[in-house]
């Protein structure tokens, strides 16, 4: 039997559940399964165990914990992955940074506290939770 852990997710940014759009402006606390891009603004707290894609015109001022990330836009705040992050050539990131893998594309801006971390999976922290 395979070991729990050792599940990959299948990340897909092209199929999405949720989007803030261009133009969009939203305050508070947003929390999504599936892939969910901000290509508008947001302010407060993200949760998912899943894929958040902040798109070039994005701009995040939050609180953030997901599996995935990709940053194209700019993002203030403090942002943890489950897996990884990925800021890309037109990525801006201020803060702080936790998560085992952190890619950084040339052209990208990085201004940030940065710690690398075990990976997890939502699977292995609900089995955690049942053994206490």
């Amino acid at each position: 039997m395979k070991d729990l852990k050792e599940k990959k997710r299948d990340w897909n940014e092209s199929k999405l559940s949720g989007f803030f759009d261009d133009g969009t402006e939203f305050q508070g606390e947003l929390k999504f399964k599936g892939s969910f891009r901000v290509d508008g603004f947001f302010k407060g707290k993200i949760i998912s165990d899943d894929m958040l894609i902040i798109g070039e015109r994005g701009h995040v001022e939050a609180e953030v914990h997901a599996g995935y990330a990709v940053i194209n836009g700019e993002f203030h705040g403090q942002i943890q992955a489950d897996e990884k992050i990925e800021i890309h050539d037109h990525g801006r990131v201020f803060g702080t940074v936790m998560t085992p893998k952190l890619v950084i594309m040339e052209g990208a801006y990085l201004e940030a506290k940065c710690q690398t971390t075990e990976p997890s999976s939502p699977i292995s922290q609900d089995l955690e939770k049942k053994d206490m």
